[in-house]
């Protein structure tokens, strides 16, 4: 059973401009200083701790009662709060930090990259096709073909697969395969066929069906032309997204990730979560921004909780452009390598009511936004709204709105996410994977506002870090590297990749940690070891803050704590 929070959030007191003025899901209250003297349910020392707190950054010892900090000092503070039945956890060596949040995840998405054709790790248009016909060698009983997981832009070929391509293995069932970021597909000319997609097809409002010199289909869609093959795929079921969902999380808790900012969910996929949250089945935490669809359920319920209180659900997801690799992200200039300045995928005069209803309602907004031209419109809009709805007539004055990638930045634009309170949403392995193409698509002028970390943190705003998994691994090592780094996993860097907005460790444990928690209402309960806040708790063999940078990605996951329960236990 959910909690209906609405009336108890109307109801707030909020005070502003600070970030910490809305705790309304707070389930339980910080402990008193009685409290803090009880004997303490569990102990962790032995290794390095980092806390993420200004304060107090590094301790020796934390204490742990009824899932929330009751301690947070040297080992002999904490020694004294030690009781016969405490649980002792040794570090061992090992490195411990706040509990990582992936800010910017799809979780079914993760889980379904898992169970179906995983195409990930091809290196070539050959390794391409050697993965679909095995696939289909190994699934002969499958009526449709799909996966997911390709990126063109590493391959010798230098281009898109085709339809031609896929037909050459695969040819008498439809073949749907995603690009990773989710923004393209490529199909053989059997889904073609059957959709009735013909070179006379005209693409649907923020799509376009790509085609050659000829005129003739070359298999590949984009954004919102997607949707002409969905006929094709079989009716999701419940049991597949809990599926999906269970597995999701259990490959997330492995990799050290406490919880995860979850984008574009269906409200019945809300609905799921909760029950598998509240049944033990999805241990992670998991904030949850809906489609578009289900606006309407989430302005009539209000902000909304598992019975555990792991499962959040208050926010909207809306795309405003598509992705830079697929060419679809809106730019103001044309791109340098094509005739074309991307796709909008929304209009003003659809998307302005349900801006101002949010603000009415207390419900945040994120918006994916990858071109310069998208942020700038994000930008107007949201002021817009903000001007329409004042500060002093909404529920949640700083209603932490946040731009959802905030790739691609006109200079002009970098002081107007502190000026409007937006809190940019960047995933940094999109940084190093990019770093192959992006200089070709902007060229180098567009290249000082492409993924600038360093200078959005310099101008007041904080930057909650994802990986926008299953769009990338969705590692949260890698991010760790990419954010500190700026350079591929190989430790190339790209002329004019401007090195200086490579975060400090410091900052980028915090996009990480405390900032995710800020981004979505939660600081006063996550996000730091501090007394009073839940223990939430990653466990890395490596000391991130110090070991060397190419050692980052090579680290591991070895214990992830959500309150205070341990939810992964690395076995070696």
């Amino acid at each position: 059973m959910m909690r209906y929070l609405k009336s108890l959030f109307l109801a707030m007191v909020l005070v502003a401009p600070a970030w910490a003025q809305d705790d309304f899901l707070q389930e339980d209250a910080a402990p008193s200083a009685a409290e803090e003297r009880q004997v303490a349910d569990t102990i962790i020392w032995g290794g390095m701790i980092y806390t993420a707190d200004d304060a107090k950054p590094q301790v020796e010892a934390v204490a742990i009662k009824n899932g929330r900090f009751i301690a947070v000092g040297s080992r002999a503070e904490v020694e004294l709060l030690q009781g016969v039945e405490t649980r002792i956890i040794d570090l061992d060596g090992n490195t411990l930090f706040p509990g990582f949040v992936d800010a910017h995840a799809h979780l079914s998405g993760i889980g379904n990259r898992e169970l179906s054709l995983n195409l990930d790790t091809v290196k070539s248009l050959a390794a391409f096709k050697g993965a679909v016909l095995a696939w289909r060698a190994s699934h002969p009983d499958d009526v449709v073909v799909t996966g997911r997981g390709w990126i063109e832009t590493h391959w010798p070929e230098k281009r898109f697969p085709s339809r031609w391509d896929i037909d050459d293995v695969v040819s008498d069932v439809p073949v749907i395969l995603r690009r990773a970021d989710g923004h393209a597909l490529v199909a053989n000319s059997k889904a073609f066929e059957l959709a009735g997609i013909t070179s006379e097809t005209d693409a649907p409002f923020g799509g376009e069906i790509v085609r050659n010199k000829l005129g003739e289909n070359t298999g590949m869609l984009v954004d919102a032309a997607q949707s002409l093959l969905n006929d094709l795929v079989p009716e999701t079921t419940d049991e597949d997204i809990a599926e999906r969902l269970v597995k999701g999380s259990e490959v997330y808790a492995s990799r050290g990730w406490t919880g995860m900012h979850n984008m574009s969910v269906s409200w019945g996929e809300v609905d799921q979560l909760e029950e598998l949250s509240d049944s033990d089945g999805v241990k992670i935490r998991v904030y949850n921004s809906v489609v578009p669809e289900a606006a309407a359920d989430l302005f009539a319920s209000g902000a909304r909780a598992s019975d555990d209180g792991t499962i959040i659900t208050r926010a909207i997801k809306l795309y405003m452009d598509g992705a830079l690799g697929s060419r679809g992200a809106a730019l103001i200039e044309p791109y340098s390598d094509a005739d074309t300045s991307g796709l909008v995928l929304i209009t003003k005069e659809d998307t302005m009511p349900m801006l101002v209803e949010a603000l009415n309602e207390g419900i945040q907004v994120n918006m994916h936004a990858i071109g310069d031209r998208a942020n700038r419109m994000l930008l107007d809009w949201f002021e817009e709204a903000m001007n329409t709805v004042p500060a002093i007539a909404r529920p949640v004055e700083n209603p932490r709105w946040r731009d959802e990638h905030t790739q691609i930045v006109n200079q002009e634009d970098i002081l107007r996410y502190q000026q409007l309170g937006v809190i940019p949403s960047m995933q940094p392995s999109h940084a190093i994977g990019d770093l192959h193409f992006a200089p070709a698509r902007l060229g180098d002028e567009r290249l000082d506002g492409a993924y600038a970390w360093s200078s959005l943190i310099d101008s007041g705003v904080i930057i909650a870090g994802g990986s926008d998994a299953p769009v990338e691994k969705g590692d949260p090592l890698i991010e760790f590297y990419a954010a500190t780094a700026r350079k591929d996993l190989n430790g190339f860097q790209a002329e004019n990749w401007h090195e200086e907005e490579a975060l400090t460790r410091a900052e980028a444990l915090k996009m990480f940690t405390l900032w995710p928690a800020i981004a979505s209402f939660q600081e006063n309960d996550l996000g730091s070891i501090v007394v009073g806040k839940k223990a939430d708790l990653t466990a890395f063999d490596t000391d991130l803050m110090t070991t060397v940078e190419s050692d980052i990605p090579k680290a591991r996951a070895m214990m992830t704590m959500v309150d205070g329960n341990i939810i992964y236990l690395r076995s070696e």
